[in-house]
């Protein structure tokens, strides 16, 4: 660790971390409430509202926003002149999957080979521990030298868009200086990153209808028209055979000029299976931070275990669609929907729904909070340059904050690193990184300071 003062205040704050985010997991905080109680939620922000009070924030609030689900808001008055930074994280996580497949109960934070496991250790309660490690060491060392705002969103994973819209009825309340997004991640454990470019994405429900009812395979199956059978082929349809996306009339040549992925690493990082090859064309980068890309994310049909020799009346799927920065959400939808109607095989009955949506981001690396950002890493993380690097997916929020306040420097750190797993079973945290990453916005607090 570096020598610098703060460094070992931000260590003795560790075991206090450790229990803050126990605390966290242990919420089944989904923001999905047909499938999760609401009050998992409710009870995982009341949790934020009184932490923030511990730590001295005035004006602390739940918000209620429009989609149903509570941000968290709090502010830190800094001493007379000094800018305001808004540092966001969110407490809603990805839903456990199978639960089997964990190796420990996801929302019961565990230790194991070094690495906390649980539900949203990384995405994003660990986020959110992180910015009050780092509030809490630089109050032991005289206190917290600028103004602080912290947003706490609710609904950050289901993509519905209560806070933006939270924040565009209330343009005031999140004006800041600079925002510190906790929501990314360090290319690589130990290699200190900043997130400058995150793809938009759009999802949409399909669902094919093709007669009145399931009928007798064997009886009327080659004439029958199969709903899921022309699922299928509109599905194959946005995928070359290279599997690069192809959504008529969007494209799909953008080159990444940033920090290289190695294919080998990629392999290592994805799980690839040997002799699997990856997707695509172009660079990894290019791939996964500069291209379109598309996603089957479930479809309704019968599993095989309760299948019968049916010709099949209906089929539902839910397609993902990420897009790069320079490409209009809102325009991405509007052309994956138009290519799904017309591509609907046999006079099928299609009918294309949207379930969320969020426009892609690109900061600005050449500003003074960048360069401020760029001395702390280095401190904290003896040896090591901050690096640039894009995210395949998407912090909604970003381009509205973006859009709202424009002059505002955006910066994007995080604990999702390769190895943390996030949105997989058996999601985890280094908490040497949560140790570094805090050491370095401490730093970065102090240094934006005097910019």
């Amino acid at each position: 660790m570096s020598p610098n003062p703060l460094a070992a205040t931000v260590a003795s704050l560790m075991p206090r971390a450790r229990t803050d985010l126990a605390e966290l997991v242990a919420f089944k905080s989904v923001a999905d409430f047909t499938q999760f109680p609401k009050g998992e939620s409710e009870a995982a922000a009341r949790w934020i509202v009184a932490a923030l009070h511990a730590e001295g924030f005035q004006d602390v609030a739940l918000l209620d926003t429009p989609d149903g689900t509570q941000s968290v808001y709090g502010h830190l008055p800094g001493p007379e002149g000094a800018p305001t930074v808004l540092l966001y994280a969110h407490y809603d996580v990805q839903p456990p999957l199978d639960e089997s497949a964990w190796s420990t109960p996801p929302f019961e934070l565990t230790e194991r080979d070094g690495r906390w496991y649980g539900r949203g250790a990384a995405d994003c309660k660990g986020g959110l521990v992180m910015h009050l490690v780092a509030l809490r060491a630089l109050k032991e060392h005289g206190g917290v030298p600028v103004g602080v705002k912290i947003i706490v969103e609710g609904s950050e994973e289901q993509g519905t868009g209560g806070l933006e819209r939270y924040a565009e009825q209330h343009p005031e309340l999140l004006r800041a200086d600079s925002i510190v997004i906790g929501d990314a991640g360090n290319f690589r454990v130990g290699l200190p990153t900043v997130t400058t470019t995150l793809r938009g994405m759009t999802m949409v429900r399909i669902e094919m209808e093709t007669l009145a009812g399931n009928l007798h395979s064997g009886q009327f199956g080659g004439a029958a028209p199969d709903a899921l059978g022309a699922l299928i082929r509109v599905l194959d349809s946005l995928r070359a055979p290279d599997g690069s996306t192809t959504v008529d009339g969007l494209s799909g040549e953008g080159v990444w000029e940033g920090l290289a992925y190695p294919p080998e690493s990629f392999r290592a990082d994805a799980r690839v299976l040997d002799g699997v090859e990856l997707i695509g064309s172009g660079t990894v980068a290019d791939r996964i931070w500069a291209r379109p890309a598309v996603t089957v994310l479930g479809i309704d049909c019968p599993s095989v275990a309760e299948a019968t020799p049916s010709v099949q009346a209906r089929a539902r799927a839910l397609v993902s669609l990420r897009v790069p920065p320079g490409v209009d959400a809102a325009e991405a939808t509007r052309l994956l929907v138009a290519h799904v109607e017309s591509r609907t095989p046999w006079g099928a009955r299609v009918r294309v729904e949207q379930s969320g949506e969020g426009q892609p981001f690109r900061a600005d690396p050449s500003s003074p909070a960048y360069r401020a950002m760029a001395e702390a890493m280095g401190t904290a993380y003896p040896g090591e340059r901050m690096q640039y690097a894009g995210q395949g997916g998407s912090i909604p929020l970003c381009n509205t904050l973006a859009t709202l306040y424009p002059q505002a420097e955006i910066l994007l750190i995080g604990l999702s690193e390769p190895e943390a797993r996030i949105h997989a079973a058996d999601e985890s945290v280094s908490p040497q990184e949560l140790e570094r990453l805090a050491l370095a916005e401490a730093l970065f607090l102090t240094g934006y300071a005097h910019v």
